[in-house]
């Protein structure tokens, strides 16, 4: 489940590099903060405090109802800063799992 949360968010946030309407932005941020929400409670429940304390920073940022303003150049950066990273934590999680 985490994986496809993660992909989903992944490819939500690139997208948001096109010019895509305003709708979709909005969209955008409030899936990522139920997809965020649903990973920390996850590393939350597996006792993982790191990646909780990021995720819901994450849900923070991303929240839709009081918007922080970024700029669009800044907002690009942290999609895919954000997107790169939730990929890469998936491949990083499975390469650990697989040695174990």
């Amino acid at each position: 489940m985490d994986k496809i949360i993660k992909i989903l968010l992944a490819l939500l946030l690139f997208i948001c590099l096109a010019d895509m309407p305003y709708g979709y932005y909005q969209l955008v941020r409030f899936v990522g903060l139920i997809g965020f929400s649903i990973l920390a409670y996850k590393a939350y429940e597996h006792n993982k405090q790191i990646e909780m304390i990021i995720f819901v920073g994450l849900a923070l940022l991303f929240q839709p109802f009081f918007k922080i303003s970024l700029g669009r150049e800044i907002w690009n950066i942290v999609d895919v800063i954000v997107g790169v990273s939730l990929l890469l934590s998936i491949f990083i999680k499975n390469k650990f799992i697989n040695e174990k």
